[in-house]
């Protein structure tokens, strides 16, 4: 039977976190509709080991490339595949599996013009979401963030660098082709392009836990250097559909057409 669901897990130096993430998604009886795909960033500790001994789908990167690119080899598998629809979810424990199901009904859900979601971004700072501890770096980076998405599309997002997202066919077909997606750090630069290009995003609550083991990849002062990295790659695709017009509406287009 085929299945419509993707769950992408990227995945670098997580062999204290994956077992116990790919227990619990297994343990949502999802099997029916969704595979799980492991994408291993050329992990040097024991990330590769588990997950073949657990028997779950997995590509590894033979050089450590980076988040976004471990994403867009997701995406790339998606498309050949054939799957509708993809869930993202960190290997490391912070994104409560229970999302999944909230965040797969909601793409399937249409608004009131008949329009189906292409982006469900799992929000930590929503009104009903679950407490969540961030360290003041990160604090000024979100709330510069969100200025950014404001002032540039006209539309609030609470979230902005959320890693849980749920992507239709038509938003990862986007994201897998050259120079569409950030290949270090895909977050609010890449929903200033798809707002922007009129896809349509949307915010649900999500449960979300702090990391227990392994190192965050924003530890310390790399905010702030990520903070520059993704806005000086936002002026880029500003340049680009403000004034080159570059898939200015392609949101708008079917499936078939982008």
């Amino acid at each position: 039977m085929k299945k419509e669901l993707l769950i992408i897990i990227p995945a670098y130096n997580e062999g204290q976190n994956i077992r116990n993430v790919l227990t619990q998604v297994e343990g949502l009886g999802l099997s029916e509709v969704a595979d799980i795909l492991v994408i291993n960033d050329a992990s040097t500790d024991s990330t590769n080991w588990i997950v073949k001994e657990m028997q779950y789908p997995m590509i590894s990167q033979l050089f450590n490339m980076g988040y976004g690119c471990a994403l867009q080899t997701g995406y790339k598998y998606a498309v050949r595949r054939g799957y509708k629809y993809v869930i993202q979810m960190d290997g490391d424990g912070q994104h409560d599996v229970c999302n999944i199901p909230m965040i797969y009904n909601k793409l399937k859900e249409a608004d009131e013009e008949g329009r189906y979601p292409d982006i469900v971004l799992g929000a930590r700072f929503r009104k009903d979401s679950s407490d969540f501890p961030v360290s003041w770096p990160k604090k000024v980076v979100y709330s510069l963030f969100r200025g950014m998405i404001s002032i540039v599309t006209k539309e609030k997002i609470s979230d902005p660098t959320t890693g849980l997202q749920g992507l239709s066919r038509k938003a990862f077909l986007y994201y897998s082709k050259y120079n569409h997606f950030d290949d270090k750090y895909p977050d609010a630069n890449m929903l200033v392009l798809m707002l922007l290009i009129r896809f349509k995003v949307v915010e649900i609550p999500a449960v979300m836990h702090a990391r227990t083991a392994g190192k965050s990849m924003h530890s310390g002062l790399k905010p702030f250097w990520y903070m520059l990295r993704v806005m000086y790659s936002t002026i880029i695709i500003i340049f680009r559909v403000k004034f080159l017009k570059m898939d200015v509406e392609v949101g708008l287009k079917s499936v078939d057409k982008i």
